[in-house]
């Protein structure tokens, strides 16, 4: 019997690098509170922290630590009832321009921080905390791309001179009617050039116009990926602990908030469809059908329906006070978005820009005992200023109201604008008292799970149960480093899953003893037996181990939450599982029997 030097050092290695990375998961975090804030003042000073702590010590509130940085304050607390308490009481006490959010504050050691280790990431139903399930509205999508369309449409045929007796616009579609029979294929290579409409001669001189169904998935699957990446800036900006936000299905987006209690105040940050968009104001000669009015400060003002640039090209915004004293946005634009607004007032020194501030909203209406919840925008003029000089990458917003709006609204830009709106379709929140239960009845059933399976492989395989049992304990340190490491998230079918990879651990050593049982049998040696054992049973144990390997790879593919979570632990289970079943048993074997040549019986 043997087994090669380079298998042990390949084993040793393999398992001194589970038992660190799985180190970090026997350090809980800290519930916490945290402050933060975008405004440009001394709120995080020394003295600021110090008049904090004295404050809250005097209220009688329980507090762990005070934690300071650039831009935040972390409190961490002895519990999550003090936590919910701690919450209520600096959300009363500071003002608009701070968000306080609940959080969770690892205790993970320096040293292995210092090499990236840490514990696994817990799902709502182990840590709770708020899930929103948002939907992009396509309708509107598309309703906005067909006004843009039309714009440049509208814009390429006055240059081209071409005169239509209609230019219509719904929903779905544009009609266009020409007045001169001659402009037909003018209009047909400008419709080319735009290259995403495409059209349809109605009747003579008639066309209609609109979005191919190839068109219109690209713009939704392009807007369900530019509000993942924005919806995941937005979590960072609440500093929420561990946040998940995935795409499900072609249109939706799951947002999961560990910590997070308050729903309104997480709505009120991710949910929020702000943007902005910078117009010029409307000249005195122009046609009303190519103005909008607005109401800026009591006053009437008609602005230009032409967009310069929306919130989408902002690439930074901060906050700041102009040299009186009031609030102002410094914004900072991309290449594109900086080249445009230059494009835009070169020409237009003197005349007033304004800055409009987009947002959905939602009404409820009784009708007939039902309650209908109708969506709609909300577009109010925050600024209107007099062009200077040519406008590039960088400039500021002024006239806002207060601090906290312009706060907000640097928030809402830094984190980006969403690409296509979007609607909560579902809305939940898990307390932390029922996550902390979910987490004792799963490692409650994981413990019993565990102990029949050591006590029954002890019982029946004597000194090879007790070798099994070694490997089943390593096989959950494995899992654990692994999910660490790869940041996966643990949730409550996980943790059956990691069950279920405990008998599937202990059957591939059964599959061995078996085979070693059968061969002692027949009278051969048992160093020869042992061998035998392990060398037969292999193939057995990856067919058997890798179709089940198949079907957990499907489930995660097809499924979605919970069932994605029970198939990344089964999976990860099932390789640790094969690794100490076809390894590290070996090698124990190795070590107990394989030096003793006149081994006459082995006790299994």
């Amino acid at each position: 019997m043997r087994f090669q030097v380079w298998k042990t050092l390949l084993v040793l290695f393999i398992v001194s690098l589970g038992i660190v990375f799985s180190l970090p998961n026997i350090f809980p975090p800290d519930p916490s509170v945290q402050i933060t804030t975008s405004s440009v003042n001394d709120g995080f000073s020394d003295k600021f922290l110090n008049n904090l702590e004295e404050n809250i010590n005097r209220s009688g509130l329980n507090s762990k630590s005070f934690e300071k940085n650039e831009k935040s304050i972390l409190i961490r607390t002895n519990s999550y009832r003090d936590q919910l308490e701690l919450k209520d009481y600096l959300q009363d006490e500071l003002n608009e321009n701070f968000i306080v959010a609940l959080n969770l504050a690892a205790n993970t050691p320096n040293w292995l921080k210092s090499i990236n280790a840490k514990p696994m990431k817990l799902g709502l139903d182990l840590r709770g905390g708020v899930n929103f399930l948002m939907e992009v509205d396509t309708d509107l999508l598309i309703e906005t791309k067909l006004e843009s369309a039309a714009s440049v449409l509208r814009n390429n045929l006055r240059e081209e001179r071409i005169k239509t007796d209609l230019f219509k616009l719904s929903s779905k579609e544009i009609q266009v009617v020409l007045r001169d029979e001659n402009s037909a294929e003018d209009l047909e290579e400008i419709i080319n050039e735009i290259g995403s409409l495409d059209f349809e001669l109605k009747r003579p001189l008639t066309y209609l116009l609109s979005f191919s169904t190839e068109e219109i998935e690209q713009t939704i699957d392009y807007a369900v990926l530019q509000n993942l990446t924005t919806l995941r800036n937005r979590v960072n900006e609440l500093g929420v602990s561990e946040p998940v936000v995935q795409r499900e299905g072609e249109r939706r987006i799951s947002v999961q908030l560990p910590g997070i209690q308050d729903t309104a105040e997480a709505k009120k940050i991710i949910g929020k469809t702000a943007n902005l968009e910078f117009r010029l104001e409307a000249k005195d000669n122009a046609l009303a059908s190519r103005t909008d009015s607005f109401l800026y400060r009591d006053l009437q003002t008609r602005l230009d329906k032409k967009v310069i640039i929306s919130g989408d090209r902002v690439s930074d915004a901060s906050v700041g006070f102009d040299e009186n004293g009031f609030p102002q946005v410094n914004i900072s634009l991309d290449s594109d978005g900086g080249a445009q607004m230059h494009r835009a007032t070169r020409n237009n020194v003197g005349t007033r820009m304004a800055v409009l501030f987009v947002e959905k909203k939602s009404s409820a209406e009784q009708v007939e005992g039902m309650v209908s919840v109708k969506n709609y925008y909300e577009k109010r003029v925050i600024s209107l200023a007099t062009i200077q000089s040519a406008l590039a990458n960088q400039f500021r917003i002024t006239g806002l109201d207060s601090p906290a709006e312009a706060s907000e609204l640097a928030l809402l830009l830094r984190a980006g604008a969403l690409a296509a709106p979007m609607n909560f379709v579902e809305e939940g929140t898990i307390g932390p008292s029922l996550g902390a239960d979910n987490i004792e009845l799963g490692i409650n059933s994981l413990i019993l799970g565990l102990s029949l399976v050591l006590i029954f492989m002890i019982f029946y395989y004597k000194v090879f149960g007790l070798l099994a049992n070694l490997a089943v304990v390593l096989n959950l340190i494995l899992i654990a480093s692994i999910m660490s490491i790869l940041s996966a998230t643990l949730t409550l079918p996980g943790i059956a899953g990691i069950v279920l990879t405990i008998g599937m651990a202990v059957d591939a050593n059964v599959l061995i003893f078996s085979r070693i049982r059968e061969e002692l049998k027949r009278n051969i040696k048992p160093l020869e037996a042992i061998s035998s054992g392990y060398d037969r049973a292999l193939i057995t144990i990856v067919d058997a181990n890798l179709t089940t390997l198949i079907v957990a790879l499907i489930l995660y593919i097809v499924g979605t939450g919970p069932v994605q979570g029970f198939a990344i632990t089964l999976s990860v289970g099932i390789l640790t599982s094969m690794f100490t079943a076809i390894l590290f048993t070996r090698m124990l074997v190795f070590f107990i029997y394989g030096k003793r040549k006149n081994l006459e019986k082995i006790w299994i």
